[in-house]
């Protein structure tokens, strides 16, 4: 969600912006020699790019680069839509970003989603009109469509999805193998003995739940286990999916005796509610979360769950759009980054 502030437009009562014209009435020189100047430039010499710049401080002038860029056709700007700013992972992912885009000369302009594809739309938008020079997106819950993107491709506006992706035949991606990190939760659940395994999951449209429900599916397949649908959840993944997911566990008359929850967030109200009902964890319930929230290691016992590089993506997406807008290497559409997850194993799973 981008927020803007408004003003009233009384421009007897603003303070006018000081140009290079203005500098050049007072220190009676040329506009032209003013802005060579300001920009360094080699013929102007030492002492009167000081006198100008002295009197440009005192006059209170603002450089504006903005402008400057636009006519350069380029802002320097890059465009970031994310579902949500209040989590711990977005929150690397976007440290990863700011880092490499100030390194490379870039600023970031960064909104959220709130999980509707209605405002990402809006978004979208904002970020076409600010003409951002590229995009990168992790998309709502809810989107199904690409057809806001459309107009950047039309302007040859590099696209990048990171995490939440959408298959496009011009668009790259930055994501982990969710499957295999699925896979590997799974697994380490049954090698503690689990046999009858719950799987909470967020909205299977998404490629990171549908993923990571694969890599669950094929775990229990290769062990003989049985795979039902009554053994899936699907929830929104929150504090409150955690609870209601232990009040059907407490329900429900044959006992899990592991779980797989796509988030730490829930997965610790999860494991919470549970201890309050009198289950042990992981003697009654072994549990196995995902992203290494750091309230992963708050919980007893400590949470075992996925590493998510946040950080490293947020870096490997900026790089990647950067490059390309620079020419020293084009985005391969073809492909998708895929970055390597870590299994941690802590008390919660360890029988």
């Amino acid at each position: 969600m981008l927020v803007s502030f408004g003003f009233n437009a009384l421009s007897s009562d603003m303070e006018k912006e000081v140009t290079i014209y203005d500098i050049a009435r007072i220190l009676e020189i040329s506009p032209a020699t003013v802005s060579r100047a300001l920009n360094d430039h080699p013929a102007i010499n030492s002492k009167t790019k000081i006198l100008i710049r002295e009197k440009a401080n005192e006059m209170g002038y603002r450089s504006n680069t903005f402008a400057s860029n636009l006519r350069r056709r380029s802002t320097n700007t890059l465009g970031v839509i994310v579902p949500r700013l209040n989590s711990h992972f977005m929150s690397a992912v976007l440290a990863g970003m700011e880092q490499e885009a100030n390194e490379s000369g870039y600023n970031l302009l960064i909104s959220q989603s709130l999980e509707s594809v209605k405002r990402e739309i809006a978004n979208a938008k904002t970020m076409f009109n600010s003409r951002v020079d590229g995009l990168l997106v992790s998309v709502a819950y809810d989107t199904d469509t690409f057809e806001h993107f459309e107009n950047f491709i039309k302007k040859d506006i590099p696209v990048l999805f990171f995490d939440r992706i959408i298959d496009h035949p011009k668009c790259s991606g930055v994501v982990i193998d969710n499957v295999l990190a699925g896979f590997e939760a799974t697994s380490h659940l049954i090698r503690q003995g689990c046999k009858n395994i719950i799987h909470v999951t967020g909205n299977l449209k998404r490629n990171v739940y549908s993923g990571r429900l694969l890599g669950y599916q094929r775990a229990m397949a290769e062990n003989n286990l049985v795979l039902s649908e009554d053994l899936i959840f699907i929830t929104d993944l929150s504090q409150e999916a955690g609870i209601n997911t232990a009040q059907r566990i407490d329900k429900i008359e044959i006992k899990p005796d592991g779980i797989f929850i796509s988030n730490d967030i829930c997965a610790v109200s999860c494991m919470k509610a549970l201890t309050e009902k009198g289950y042990s964890i992981p003697a009654d319930i072994a549990v196995v979360g995902f992203n290494n929230d750091p309230v992963s290691k708050v919980i007893e016992p400590n949470l075992t769950t996925i590493y998510y590089p946040g950080q490293q993506m947020g870096k490997v997406a900026v790089r990647s759009i950067v490059n390309h807008l620079k020419g020293t290497e084009l985005i391969d559409v073809s492909g998708i980054i895929t970055l390597s997850t870590e299994l941690i194993v802590r008390g919660s799973s360890s029988r």
